[in-house]
């Protein structure tokens, strides 16, 4: 399931038009999650309920469509869905059928195939914070490709995107995007990750961006949080610490490991670095309804915490985190199991590469170093994921 995840790196979006720089299928699902987010959390605060799990849900299943499907253009596709029922029908069984031998039959895999067959059509929210971020993670797209190409080639999609943008502009967010406000302003900040290669120390194939890379880790964390049986708070702290676990790095870039490793204190000093980077260009851009929030999911991101009645953050171990605070009043979160996945990615990224014959002695290293940090036998948050990366060896 994760070699087939790791596909989504690979996947070219807008390939029939001039790029001026790569734009990949899993970078664009990790800007439409950040809209989502940011689009639901000022929903919220206006009183407006958000099914959290629909959210994070469809963006995952959708992916996983994508990936399947690879390179039909939306335009075909809608086509397909509205004049060849029967036969757009038995293209998600199609797809179906491709993900059944790595999913199983369980809870996640019915949750999919409910997914492709019966789409939601509820126009609540919900379902406009998900169309709008779809939408404009494209509109973002197509905007920085644009000054590139010439107009006939781009003005009929802006202008079908523009118009079904229309349909959300009673959302908050949407209006402030629109009029160049704060949270355009935190999106754009964000979207700086796009532009930052992992690894950039060396050649490497696929290339991933750090927002890529983000948004991978929080897909793992949410397939894995499926075998333990997350409760819906913990599974959306869990999702979203993961997505903005690299969120600094918007303000600060990229220090690889063995930079911050070169000294005893450095890491520690890098973090503090971070924090005041971090309070002083992405703060003023961040609105309240989500502010604190977001600060908690990059506050101690690697450790497995729950917020008690005084609403004081306290440190955990997995089977208490499990056991007795797996439920909402407790806000749990598997940070642990965030670093778990974070390792995880970071390994397929050396291991692809090398298996395309593109390699190097920092992506050997790197490779070797994470295995070492998991020997047969180590749990992290109730899965052997020493197991795992033996299966690679």
């Amino acid at each position: 399931m994760v070699l087939k995840l790791s596909e989504a790196f690979s996947i070219e979006r807008w390939n029939d038009l001039v790029r001026p720089f790569e734009i990949i299928e899993m970078d664009k699902a990790a800007e439409q999650s950040v809209l989502a987010y940011t689009l639901g959390k000022l929903e919220e605060d206006r009183g407006n309920p958000i099914d959290w799990d629909r959210v994070i849900y469809s963006i995952f299943f959708d992916l996983l469509r994508k990936i399947a499907l690879s390179d039909i253009k939306s335009p075909v596709q809608r086509m397909l869905r509205t004049e060849y029922p029967k036969e757009y029908a038995k293209l998600n069984q199609w797809i179906l059928d491709q993900y059944e031998p790595l999913m199983g039959q369980g809870v996640l895999f019915s949750a999919f195939s409910e997914y492709l067959h019966n789409p939601d059509s509820k126009k609540d929210t919900t379902w406009k914070v998900m169309r709008a971020a779809h939408k404009y993670s494209a509109i973002r797209e197509l905007e920085m490709i644009e000054r590139v190409n010439e107009p006939f080639r781009t003005e009929t999609i802006k202008k079908q995107l523009a118009s079904e943008m229309n349909e959300f502009a009673d959302l908050v967010g949407v209006a402030e995007i629109a009029r160049h406000g704060r949270l355009y302003q935190f999106i754009t900040k964000i979207e700086q990750l796009r532009f930052q290669t992992r690894w950039n120390q060396t050649p490497r194939i696929p290339k991933t961006s750090v927002l890529g890379h983000s948004f991978f880790v929080a897909v793992l964390v949410l397939i894995m949080g499926e075998s333990i049986g997350f409760c819906p708070q913990r599974r959306y702290n869990n999702f979203f610490s993961a997505l903005f676990h690299d969120l600094p790095e918007a303000v600060t870039r990229d220090i690889i490991s063995p930079v911050k490793q070169a000294t005893d204190q450095l890491s520690a000093i890098v973090k503090k670095i971070e924090d005041r980077v971090v309070e002083k260009e992405l703060l003023p851009l961040m609105h309240k309804a989500y502010r604190q929030e977001l600060l908690s999911f990059i506050s101690n991101e690697f450790e497995n915490r729950i917020r008690d009645k005084n609403g004081h953050i306290k440190f955990v171990k997995f089977d208490e985190l499990q056991h007795r605070y797996n439920s909402a009043e407790f806000s749990p979160i598997d940070g642990k199991l965030i670093r778990a996945a974070d390792h995880i990615s970071a390994f397929m990224e050396a291991d692809s590469s090398i298996s395309y014959g593109i390699t190097s002695v920092h992506l050997r290293e790197g490779r070797q170093n994470i295995i070492g940090l998991y020997p047969p036998g180590i749990k992290i948050n109730g899965h052997d994921i020493g197991a795992f990366f033996a299966s690679f060896q």
